[in-house]
């Protein structure tokens, strides 16, 4: 695991490796208080996690990667989750995903060029009786369409420049 990346403000980890360092079994809080802090997790910041809880870089790792919450890439300032769940697939969210796609010109995973939007597929957000849903930013529009996804986005834009 290299990083040939910016490197991270590690003071601001260090509060919380000292309530949590000694703490047995605290890694996921941990990194979910690091996730807050940075809004992601970067690589030099998981190395220091590892040095100071007296573990491997690639067991922090192994957790990091295998919990859907935590992050590896900074996200945009709008991180839309878009249902993929059954009850979504069934009523559309393709299709959706489809528009939001063109729309913003990524594709899952990926954050726009400006820096505005992360689309992220999610397995079930739990919202199954508004079907199609996404949620943004933990606020969430059910009952979707291509057509009103992309109101919702080209909102959330015109907001981000005014």
């Amino acid at each position: 695991m290299e990083c040939n990346c910016k490197k991270s403000d590690l003071s601001l980890i260090e509060p919380v490796l000292e309530e949590y360092g000694d703490v047995k079994g605290s890694l996921i809080t941990i990194l979910q208080h690091a996730q807050e802090i940075y809004g992601y997790l970067p690589v030099d910041v998981l190395y220091r996690i590892a040095d100071r809880i007296g573990s491997s870089p690639a067991q922090v790792m192994g957790v990091a990667t295998f919990y859907s919450q935590f992050r590896l890439k900074p996200v945009g300032k709008y991180l839309i989750m878009l249902c993929q769940g059954t009850a979504c697939h069934v009523n559309g969210s393709e299709k959706i995903e489809e528009a939001l796609c063109r729309e913003l010109n990524i594709s899952d995973g990926e954050t726009t060029d400006d820096g505005l939007f992360t689309l992220k597929a999610v397995s079930c957000l739990g919202c199954c009786s508004l079907s199609p849903v996404m949620m943004i930013n933990g606020e969430t529009y059910g009952r979707l369409t291509p057509a009103k996804a992309i109101e919702i986005i080209n909102k959330l834009r015109e907001e981000s420049i005014s």
